[in-house]
Formats: structure tokens, C-alpha cells, sequence
């Protein structure tokens, strides 16, 4: 992946944790990750592994598949 899809999927992220009214902290709870981290995957500064996009997922109720869809 590219700086510019890191960003999509950055802002899906986001977006998805916001229309479940999860704060940053809220998701980081639910996913074992530190709220650093979450905000550097928001900003699209590092690529996440494999498993935190499962972790995130799973926390957010919604299937990878449609977490790594960038349309929102």
C-alpha cells in the first residue's frame, strides 16, 4: 500500500469508529492497542499488520473485508 491509501484506510478507521460513538480510547479498550497507535493508523502514518486490521474489525463489529473497502 501507498502513503495515499494508508490515508484511506486511516479515515475508514475513523470514520467507522466515530459513527459508533467509540472515542479513540474506547477502541483502544476493545482492541488491545495503545490510543498512540490507533492515532498514527488514523493519520496514516504506519501500516498496520495483519492482525491489528483483524483487531480493529473485530472491535468495530464490521468484517475486514469491509474496513479495507474505502468507500464510505
Amino acid at each position: 500500500m501507498d502513503k495515499e491509501e494508508f490515508l484511506k484506510l486511516g479515515y475508514k478507521i475513523k470514520y467507522e469508529r466515530v459513527k459508533k460513538n467509540l472515542s479513540q480510547l474506547d477502541l483502544s479498550l476493545k482492541t488491545g492497542l495503545t490510543t498512540r497507535t490507533l492515532s498514527r493508523i488514523e493519520c496514516g502514518v504506519i501500516d498496520p499488520k495483519y492482525s491489528t486490521l483483524v483487531k480493529i474489525s473485530f472491535a468495530l463489529e464490521m468484517p475486514l473485508t469491509d474496513l479495507l473497502s474505502f468507500t464510505l
